[in-house]
């Protein structure tokens, strides 16, 4: 989409961007759609504009038309609500089901796809795996995914720097998830904008390797406050990289006193049985939330 971040701009007139026109356009989402086939290869137009970055896009302004203030906020604020819609639907049909969805977020090289082989691999005996895979190109991760027998269903957003709901809702179908199943949302990697797109999930999940740094929770504070756990990942590499920590955990907590936190490493092991501890607590505290729900819905 990003009008609400301002990736994937263009140059917009204040009649160009009204709702009807942005959900008709939704520049820098030319390839939100799922990839159900196994193809890696380059689409036959330019990607250039690379959202792997850690930062605040700026809406366009010299050389283009531009949004006035108040209308640009009226404009995220419809997008958001839209989006909060979709969301709404997504987690009705994951209760349904009886799915706890999960997104996974975090920058780019943080070992999610990492964790969730090691994970898939640890659980699938006793636990029904399917995941939805975010990038802007290529279907690499979606690949190791299918590797370990689990369903993966590849979404790539060319020039976008995060899924939303809309995109979600669009995959459900394909990946249709076993009942009791739990379903993982592989966001794109990006520290800033998949915090602020709520998909129907049943908890965030924020990735932080020890290679990153231990400031990453104050310099990107909105996507740690939005986080329900933080795992900080590789931590097989402490002895090797200048990492605090509980500096780290520290920071994490001033912007989120109710976070928790978890030290893992996919390579050794470490810290793994509490991470699937926390996976079966959530499905137990999913259900006892959402089955009142779907109940009354059925009503």
């Amino acid at each position: 989409m990003c009008t609400v971040c301002g990736c994937g701009a263009s140059a917009l007139s204040p009649s160009d961007a009204s709702e009807g026109a942005l959900r008709r356009e939704r520049p820098g989402h030319a390839h939100d759609h799922p990839h159900g086939h196994h193809h890696g290869h380059h689409h036959g137009h330019d990607h250039g504009h690379d959202h792997g970055h850690e930062h605040q896009h700026p809406i366009p302004t010299a050389g283009t038309r531009s949004l006035g203030a108040a209308r640009l906020i009226a404009v995220e604020q419809d997008i958001l609500a839209e989006n909060n819609r979709l969301a709404a639907d997504n987690r009705a049909a994951f209760a349904e089901l009886d799915v706890l969805a999960l997104n996974l977020m975090s920058a780019p090289g943080s070992g999610k796809t990492t964790l969730l082989v090691r994970t898939i691999e640890d659980l699938h005996a006793r636990t029904p795996i399917a995941v939805i895979e975010g990038d802007q190109e290529t279907s690499f991760d979606a690949d190791r995914i299918r590797a370990t027998g689990a369903k993966a269903v590849q979404i790539n957003t060319g020039k976008g720097c995060h899924l939303d709901a809309r995109m979600v809702a669009r995959a459900l179908p394909e990946l249709a998830p076993r009942r009791g199943s739990v379903a993982f949302i592989e966001n794109v990697g990006n520290l800033v904008c998949p915090a602020a797109f709520d998909l129907g999930e049943a908890a965030r999940v924020v990735l932080l390797s020890v290679t990153e740094g231990d400031d990453k929770p104050l310099k990107y504070g909105s996507m740690f406050a939005a986080a329900e756990l933080l795992l900080i990942t590789k931590v097989d590499l402490l002895p090797y990289v200048p990492f605090d920590l509980e500096r780290c955990s520290s920071f994490a907590r001033r912007v989120n006193p109710e976070i928790e936190i978890l030290p893992v490493s996919a390579v050794s092991g470490e810290g793994l049985r509490l991470w699937y501890d926390w996976i079966d607590r959530r499905r137990t505290a999913s259900r006892a939330t959402m089955r009142p729900a779907v109940e009354a819905g059925r009503g």
